[in-house]
């Protein structure tokens, strides 16, 4: 089969960038390998999530969250606008295709795409002029391979699979990752009456969700270093109630929340509460790694051991891009990243691009979208295909 442009991944940047596409009337194809649109939100996602930014930051190209939308969204509720998204443009992905190999054929100037479909086993070959790599940052699930983490008798969840801490009444659960996810499913834990316990690595800023509101509403006019000392006075002060937040464990970079971010592409952590437990003790911190396992007992970095029933990996994704792109250097770095600094990272060599690897969230997949279409467009403008 071939089409003009062929996009892999129906999540929100694939999808933003077929919409973006056919509003300049450029053919294209969605490839997407589960059964839905959006498997990330509706498969992998805890039940108590709500979106850590404004709506008007979470919202695709064309399409707008309407005023009874509250400021700051359910995982449900933007699971209904993404729904709404597809009806509304009548997008059409081929579900339950699976990239398995890519590669650009220098003789045609194409793409070469073969797909299984996981319905019927057989392998389709699409070809394309254009290839828009939207599968995500979150390609699947980062385990790290800790020392004896086979001899664990207990429960290994990843964030991508947990769901609520109910099931974890009165149970030892180490939390691994003091990021988003992390301190989240910690607090959620908590409620539940686990006994829980988080290990952070390193330092992270903690924010409201409003002070990171007002920080990236004031970075579409300012530079980076006055936003960041704007937020950090505004943070000061309200985090003067829970005094040196140092003694319970949790330290602060150096660099400001969203030089951070910029520069490593760590996020600031949104409390929804953690923050309070832990200080008040309901909730344990640890400083470092694990250095080993054996058996329930966890051996740390610090040199302490404890027992644990359950270990909630919130470590993060990995990217599978280089998995089946196989000119991935055309583009992507090793890890399955764009190699490209910003803001033009989503281009690539031969007509290869990426949507939603800008760690810019919805915000990024949109713009990335916008983007792409766009150079599309003008290539096919002055360029006879």
């Amino acid at each position: 089969m071939e089409t003009l442009v062929l996009i892999v991944g129906a999540g929100p940047a694939g999808l933003a960038t077929s919409v973006c596409l056919n509003q300049h009337s450029v053919p294209n194809i969605i490839l997407e390998k589960e059964d839905i649109h959006a498997s990330l939100w509706k498969k992998r996602a805890y039940e108590r999530l709500k979106l850590h930014l404004a709506k008007n930051f979470c919202q695709l190209p064309y399409m707008t969250h309407g005023p009874d939308v509250p400021t700051f969204m359910s995982k449900d509720l933007f699971i209904e606008y993404l729904d709404a998204y597809v009806t509304h443009f009548d997008i059409k992905p081929r579900y339950n295709r699976t990239v398995k190999f890519s590669t650009f054929e220098v003789s045609n100037n194409k793409w070469r795409v073969e797909a299984e479909n996981i319905v019927t086993g057989e392998t389709e070959v699409y070809w394309s002029k254009f290839l828009v790599v939207a599968t995500g940052e979150n390609g699947y699930a980062n385990i790290p391979n800790v020392k004896g983490i086979d001899t664990f008798p207990g429960e290994i969840v990843h964030s991508s699979l947990y769901k609520s801490g109910r099931d974890f009444k009165c149970k030892n659960v180490l939390v691994v990752g003091g990021g988003n996810s992390g301190m989240e499913i910690s607090f959620d834990l908590c409620n539940f009456d686990a006994n829980t316990t988080v290990l952070v690595r390193t330092p992270r800023h903690i924010l409201t969700k409003e002070e990171v509101y007002l920080g990236m509403s004031l970075l579409k006019y300012c530079p980076v270093k006055m936003v960041d000392t704007i937020v950090m006075g505004v943070s000061a002060a309200r985090s003067f109630m829970y005094g040196d937040l140092s003694k319970h464990g949790l330290f602060r970079p150096k660099q400001g929340p969203f030089a951070t971010k910029l520069f490593t592409g760590k996020a600031p952590v949104i409390d929804v509460g953690t923050v309070q437990k832990i200080c008040d003790g309901k909730i344990q911190v640890i400083n470092g790694g694990i250095k080993s396992i054996q058996g329930k007992t966890l051996t740390f970095e610090n040199g302490t051991k404890q027992d644990f029933d359950v270990i909630v990996f919130a470590t993060g994704y990995k990217s599978s891009v280089c998995n089946w792109l196989k000119n991935y250097e055309y583009m992507m770095k090793e890890d399955g990243f764009p190699k490209n600094p910003m803001p033009k990272h989503w281009k690539g060599e031969n007509n290869l691009y990426c949507a939603g690897f800008s760690r810019k969230g919805i915000a990024g997949a949109a713009q990335d979208a916008v983007s792409i279409a766009e150079d599309i467009r003008s290539i096919l403008a002055t360029t006879k295909y």
